[in-house]
This record gives structure tokens, sequence and C-alpha cells, in this order.
């Protein structure tokens, strides 16, 4: 079963996004995207809707 950090990183992957276009994307640093594709945190339900 893929954690949630594999789902998104997959997700970003499938887009060719990098973090760094992620993280503009949605208002947080690249750092933030990192940790939750890495599974070091969540994001919180605003984020994570969008």
């Amino acid at each position: 079963m893929n954690t949630l950090g594999e789902k998104l990183k997959a997700a970003r992957i499938k887009r060719n996004l990098s973090q760094n276009e992620v993280a503009e994307k949605l208002l947080v640093s690249r750092q933030t995207i990192s940790k939750w594709e890495n599974n070091v945190c969540l994001p919180d339900l605003d984020n994570f809707q969008k």
C-alpha cells in the first residue's frame, strides 16, 4: 500500500512538476513538499484539499 507521501510524489512526477513548482502553487516551501513526500509530516487540511 502506498503512503500519502508516495502518492503525492507520484502525482507530482506524473504532471512533470518539480517540488519547487508545487511549492509555489501551494504557497509553501520546497522543504515542506519534501517533508510531505518523505512522510516526515502531513499537509494541513487546507493544503491537502488544494
